[in-house]
């Protein structure tokens, strides 16, 4: 598809270029001021914490959209080492290496990772990204850092079911269903966690859907972009490959990978493994929790692995 017809699909979008002045490259994580961090802080009631982040280098694979590299992790250095010889010492120890790839895992897309036409968010040249981002990389994220009340919206337990078979799509409409079921109150700022129970299928067994790469999720229309817009919506989570729908009838690939950070500056945190946290949510009924983030400082990168945490 031309960059010419999606700069038609996305003329009415809502934008945030400038808000932060013209030379902001954290977009809507801005939104994650002080008062954001304290109002995430009191919604810890009980201290339970719960890691979001998926195993990294399994022997049977890992969660991780179709093209990118597989994990690899080598010990440079473990016992075998001295019991041959080639290395001595009193104080012995092990040392590994991990090749990943920066989105083949959980992980969060910096804010120049997808664009359209000629500018990146915020108006930046494309140009800036070759051979690594000087603009609109994962650093300046990294340095904010993301903290925030987050809020999940169980989908699959709203629809009874255990996960969302493939391209099911999730209307802005079932979102405020579902939280309103769920007893809970999206609020400006609020870091939006949904779940579809897709990445439990790939534990379970059953990698070859997920791996085939044709997601369930909400997807791109004009009124999803203005609530998120108006709601101030600094991040997103979701237990799923690329956080949206993949195809949907639009005809464009991964639509709001294009106009959510490129138009909004919202950061996107993919692969978050959700099943601990929601069981232990519909078990005492509070879906809140404070959110955190915390990316890798990697120059000029176009994302950073993390393990989010949810702390209730």
């Amino acid at each position: 598809m031309s960059d010419d017809r999606l700069e038609t699909v996305f003329a009415d979008a809502p934008n945030n270029w400038g808000k932060w002045g013209e030379d902001d490259e954290v977009g809507a994580v801005n939104y994650l001021d002080e008062e954001q961090v304290l109002r995430g802080v009191r919604a810890v009631e009980h201290g339970r914490t719960f890691s979001l982040g998926v195993p990294l280098g399994r022997p049977e694979g890992d969660p991780k959209t179709p093209g990118r590299p597989d994990t690899q992790h080598y010990m440079r250095r473990d016992r075998g080492h001295y019991e041959s010889g080639k290395a001595t010492g009193e104080r012995q120890g092990a040392d590994d290496v991990l090749f990943v790839a920066v989105h083949g895992t959980t992980h969060v897309d910096a804010l120049g990772h997808a664009w359209y036409g000629d500018e990146l968010y915020n108006g930046f040249d494309p140009e800036t990204t070759k051979g690594g981002l000087d603009r609109c990389s994962v650093e300046p994220i990294a340095e904010h850092g993301v903290v925030g009340r987050g809020v999940l919206l169980d989908v699959a337990r709203h629809r009874g079911v255990d996960y969302l078979e493939p391209d099911q799509r999730i209307p802005l409409e079932e979102l405020l269903e579902c939280a309103d079921e769920q007893g809970v109150e999206i609020e400006k700022r609020d870091v939006i966690v949904i779940r579809t129970g897709w990445l439990e299928r790939f534990y379970a067994g059953e990698q070859e859907p997920v791996l085939e790469f044709d997601e369930p999720g909400i997807t791109y229309s004009g009124e999803l972009a203005d609530w998120f817009h108006e709601m101030e919506v600094p991040a997103f989570a979701t237990d799923t490959l690329a956080n949206e729908r993949t195809y949907p009838e639009s005809g464009i690939r991964l639509p709001l990978h294009a106009t959510f950070i490129r138009d909004q500056g919202i950061l996107l945190n993919e692969i978050t493994l959700l099943d601990e946290l929601a069981a232990d949510c519909a078990e005492d009924g509070k879906y809140d929790f404070l959110y955190t983030c915390s990316p890798l400082k990697i120059v000029r990168a176009t994302g950073s692995p993390v393990n989010p945490l949810a702390i209730k």
